[in-house]
């Protein structure tokens, strides 16, 4: 199994559960780390902040699925937590999600001599994120983005 049908089919299992929960399956990784391995489930809510109580909800939930279905067959370790204030913008939904906040952006290269660019998210689309620094807009090319996270500073 590829590791993105393998991620395609535990995003299946986990996301009704997640939203059976009142909750979004913000982002899903598996991954090695030294000798073991990580799933680790990212939740967020429409409103309010994540709670502990909220994680250990979504754990026992997906635990239990996970122990009837047992998809990995690997021991690993199940970790459900926030992404975090300053959380990283994977999807299409995120970036129109956050777009009026700030945003810091590292980019492969130099792109007016810089490497890496806050500001805030104007906007974007399949070729560029725009983002206003310092009272001027610049277009980073989308296939120089190393990532996109949230500023911490709202």
């Amino acid at each position: 199994m590829t590791k993105n049908t393998f991620m395609e089919r535990m995003s299946a299992l986990i996301q009704p559960i997640v939203n059976n929960l009142n909750y979004e399956l913000y982002y899903l990784e598996f991954k090695k780390e030294s000798n073991n391995n990580y799933l680790r489930i990212y939740i967020d809510k429409k409103e309010g902040n994540i709670s502990l109580e909220d994680c250990e909800s979504v754990s026992r939930a997906v635990s239990d699925m996970l122990d009837k279905e047992d998809p990995i067959k690997d021991p690993y370790y199940l970790e459900v937590s926030s992404p975090g204030v300053e959380r990283k913008l994977y999807t299409e939904e995120h970036l129109k999600r956050y777009i009026g906040y700030s945003v810091q952006v590292n980019i492969s290269g130099l792109l007016k001599g810089k490497k890496k660019y806050e500001g805030e998210l104007l906007d974007f689309n399949s070729n560029e994120l725009k983002i206003k620094c310092e009272e001027e807009d610049i277009a980073i090319p989308r296939d120089k983005i190393l990532n996109v996270n949230l500023k911490g500073d709202f």
